[in-house]
């Protein structure tokens, strides 16, 4: 039977979320495009729409270019996450515990489920190490698994970035506001500080993770085709390598190559991280998890990673390893900070907060808020970044309509995360892992989005008339 009768076939017997996903993953694999169309055509509309609403085209081509390079440290920031994220998941003890993982599942059904909810548990972790150790596990999984489907799988890999990794301990938004050093001067004066209790750590924050992962993985399992209907890895004509790194040889054969094959500096250095990380802790001024911020945790996993390396050049051969999938990154951020130049540089930030103030109340601002950050998280799939080109107008909204700010913050975590399910800019790491492409996954994130979107909405509203407002600490 030609490929296409059979692909056919299988759609006309299969039923409910199985066809669903088999449907939508054929039309991504012909149509979606890659991810950085999606940030040059941000820059475009928000130039277009700055003219539109009144505002000079010279003055935005120059507070657009003005900005280029206004988000490097934060640009910084997000590559180490990478990076930590990677040189802990490459290490020979994780990589052990993939293999362990990987036996659990006895069903390809049950196989995707399982990489649906590892994904999304290692992502409220830390979304750098959840997109390796999510790839790795499939890729472990496929070779034990006759019959699961490689694009399914893969998609549940990435399911983690799509829920709960903006809500959990590498939040750029979260931690961002938390974080002084990060946050804007002109954000700042608007909000202030709003320390990590306030939001990712706030009860109802994590009743909307729990309740992102029970959906998540019910739509995995349910989604998941048969043998019969499966697109195996072996149908790719993938020929996976086992992943565990060969050991460097320690013996040093010249006296240079000494330090870098031995742990001596590693110990030295990782104790005075240590030191200087208890120290932190116990010397915050907000209590221990204030101290929590996007440099502490960078901190925290690249010290892990050293350490269990062991020797300096095992570290530094995964470094090296990883900066490639880090390219989107280092490149699109910098076409964020343009679109936040062409909305903080002109008038465009204050229109944007008058009309958000005018169309809602407190009633409806945070499913308002919710779908305008899912929306423009298809432009724009920088949490960190958007944040950055959200925040102002919204927070002065939110403090007008009397919404608690930290939950704003999540309503944000929430509802921008979401496209990513769809948006390829955050797959780069994972189908590297995969060898597979973008269009791949994303037919499964679409029907994962279709389901999603009314959990958390409902979850938003009804906590946003929960919470009290707080008034800002400057």
């Amino acid at each position: 039977m030609h490929p296409v009768e059979t692909q056919r076939a299988a759609q006309t017997n299969a039923t409910g979320f199985v066809r669903a996903g088999l449907a939508l993953a054929a039309w991504a694999e012909k149509w979606f495009p890659d991810p950085v169309v999606f940030a040059l055509s941000a820059v475009v509309a928000v130039f277009v729409l700055g003219i539109c609403v009144g505002e000079s085209p010279t003055q935005l081509a120059i507070s657009g270019g003005k900005s280029f390079w206004a988000l490097m440290t934060f640009t910084m920031q997000m590559v180490m996450v990478i990076i930590g994220g990677y040189v802990v998941a490459s290490t020979r003890v994780v990589s052990r515990a993939i293999h362990t993982l990987a036996r659990v599942p006895k069903t390809p059904r049950g196989a995707i489920a399982w990489v649906a909810f590892f994904s999304m548990a290692t992502a409220f972790v830390s979304w750098g190490m959840s997109l390796i150790f999510s790839g790795l596990l499939v890729r472990q999984v496929a070779r034990r698994m006759p019959g699961m489907d490689y694009r399914a799988a893969g998609a549940a890999a990435y399911l983690g970035i799509g829920t709960t990794a903006a809500m959990g301990l590498t939040s750029s938004a979260g931690m961002l506001m938390a974080t002084k050093s990060s946050l804007p001067s002109a954000l700042y004066s608007i909000s202030g500080l709003i320390p990590l209790t306030q939001t990712i750590f706030l009860w109802q924050s994590l009743a909307t993770v729990l309740a992102m992962v029970v959906a998540g993985v019910l739509v995995a399992y349910l989604s998941a085709p048969s043998a019969e209907h499966a697109k195996t890895v072996d149908q790719y004509n993938l020929a996976l390598d086992d992943d565990t790194l060969p050991e460097i040889e320690t013996r040093s054969k010249r006296p240079g190559e000494y330090l870098e094959r031995s742990p001596l500096l590693t110990i030295l250095v990782a104790a005075i991280v240590i030191f200087y990380l208890i120290d932190e802790f116990r010397t915050s001024p907000r209590g221990p998890l204030a101290a929590l911020d996007l440099n502490t945790y960078n901190l925290i996993f690249l010290t892990l990673g050293l350490l269990l390396h062991w020797r300096p050049r095992n570290f530094m051969r995964a470094v090296t390893e990883c900066i490639p999938a880090t390219a989107g990154v280092v490149i699109q951020f910098p076409l964020c900070a343009m679109i936040l130049g062409m909305i903080t540089g002109t008038g465009l930030s204050a229109k944007a907060a008058n009309l958000f103030v005018s169309v809602s109340s407190h009633q409806t601002f945070a499913v308002l808020i919710a779908a305008y950050s899912a929306v423009l998280g298809m432009f724009i799939p920088s949490a960190g970044s958007k944040w950055i080109v959200e925040a102002p107008y919204v927070l002065q909204a939110a403090i007008a309509h009397q919404v608690h700010l930290g939950w704003v913050v999540q309503i944000y975590n929430a509802a921008e995360g979401l496209p990513n399910l769809i948006n390829p800019f955050w797959m780069l790491p994972l189908i590297g892992i995969l060898r597979l492409r973008a269009r791949d996954l994303v037919g499964y994130g679409m029907l994962q989005l279709s389901v999603l979107v009314p959990v958390v909405f409902l979850l938003c509203w009804l906590f946003s008339q929960q919470l009290l407002f707080i008034a800002p600490v400057k």
